[in-house]
């Protein structure tokens, strides 16, 4: 990172101290030296503060540091999107296990149960959804890609994109399937009691 050094040679050219740089940017001295040290990173609202104190625009404040925080952003994305994933599978797996345990043992006490873990389960479904949709990833090849912190070339990702439309007919078939087996095992849960 250069940002540091940056932030350390603006200042001196002001001829201000860490301290009087904290003031004039509302943070605290060690803030500063943390910045300059390159132990931690400004946020956006610091970012645009120095850069106006500085007299300088914000891209030449951050030269070379856009990739880094590039890569620190996907970073935290891959990281949010795998531990989403993790949680929702281990959410889906107490769901598909839990059913019939808490209907055979509860009856309506253990519906209610499990449509509680079940709703779980969906919000944290839609969470990997959502971010699936804000990294424009949708097909397997995507995902494991993403996950592993790669980008598939344009022509893989238009030969992705051309896949959607039979992966949402297979979505769909494949949700009407899995309700018509928990119905039909319902029936018998219930035709049994």
């Amino acid at each position: 990172m250069e940002l540091g050094s940056q932030i350390k040679k603006y200042r001196g050219e002001f001829k201000l101290s860490q301290e009087e740089l904290a003031e004039k940017v509302y943070v605290t001295r060690q803030t500063v030296s943390n910045w300059e040290n390159e132990k931690s990173y400004p946020d956006i609202h610091s970012l645009l503060l120095l850069s106006s104190l500085f007299e300088i625009s914000l891209d030449q404040l951050i030269k070379g540091d856009i990739d880094i925080m590039k890569k620190e952003i996907d970073k935290a994305e891959i990281e949010r999107h795998n531990h989403l994933g993790s949680i929702f599978a281990f959410l889906f797996i107490a769901c598909l296990i839990s059913f019939i345990p808490l209907v055979k043992f509860l009856q309506i006490i253990g519906i209610a149960i499990w449509v509680v873990l079940f709703g779980i389960t969906m919000v944290f479904a839609v969470k990997i959804h959502k971010l699936q949709k804000e990294n424009d990833i949708s097909t397997y090849k995507e995902i494991v890609a993403f996950t592993e912190g790669k980008k598939l070339d344009e022509i893989s990702k238009q030969r992705e994109i051309g896949k959607r439309p039979y992966q949402t007919v297979l979505k769909l078939l494949f949700g009407a399937g899995t309700a018509l087996i928990v119905l039909f095992i319902m029936g018998l849960i219930f035709g049994g009691i």
